[in-house]
């Protein structure tokens, strides 16, 4: 072994013996640092919030004069949970007149609208306290307009329900009206 291989292995040896004081002293700093890390929570992220029960509702949509259901009709329900709009959701009913959601939570407040073709807008508040709740719901034909000056809360609409024509006056009457005017007014 030459002199020179000495001086290495002996600097290895030193280099060594530098590094594992080194470790041992780093160990003995961080043992008192990991105590501390145990009294900090585990979870540093959000908290979760479980979502809120819901409510199932089905809706049946029936015509008032004859109880037969109505097919297609329009329900829209406005949800407002604690006097905040939260938005709408309009579905439609199927054949037998039901339809049917189950995303309102429990506690809220629901407003249902019912839009049918020939029978007049329906409109409810509703509070939902129940897991499951039916509601039924008998459309009627449309009335005379709410006046203040005239009661028409009783009297039936003065258009018929269905398609109708539109009033259109004679043209016979409107050119002899004309042809008298100027007869008249020389």
């Amino acid at each position: 072994m030459t002199s020179m291989q000495r001086v290495n292995r002996s600097r290895f040896g030193l280099f060594l013996g530098i590094v594992g004081l080194f470790c041992i002293l780093a160990t003995g700093f961080c043992v008192p640092g990991f105590a501390q890390q145990d009294t900090t929570p585990k979870y540093r992220g959000r908290k979760y919030k479980a979502p809120p029960e819901t409510s199932k509702i089905e809706v049946t949509v029936l015509k008032g004069f004859n109880k037969k259901p109505i097919d297609g009709a329009h329900v829209i329900f406005h949800l407002d949970t604690d006097g905040k709009d939260e938005g709408y959701m309009e579905l439609k009913t199927n054949q037998d007149g039901k339809t049917s959601i189950d995303v309102i939570p429990i506690g809220s407040k629901v407003r249902i609208q019912v839009l049918a073709d020939g029978f007049a807008t329906y409109a409810e508040d509703y509070a939902i306290a129940q897991p499951e709740r039916a509601i039924t719901i008998e459309m009627q034909r449309p009335r005379a307009q709410i006046s203040t000056y005239v009661d028409n809360s009783d009297k039936a609409a003065e258009r018929k329900p269905g398609i109708q024509e539109p009033i259109r006056p004679k043209k016979g009457s409107t050119e002899s009206a004309n042809t008298k005017n100027s007869t008249q007014n020389p």
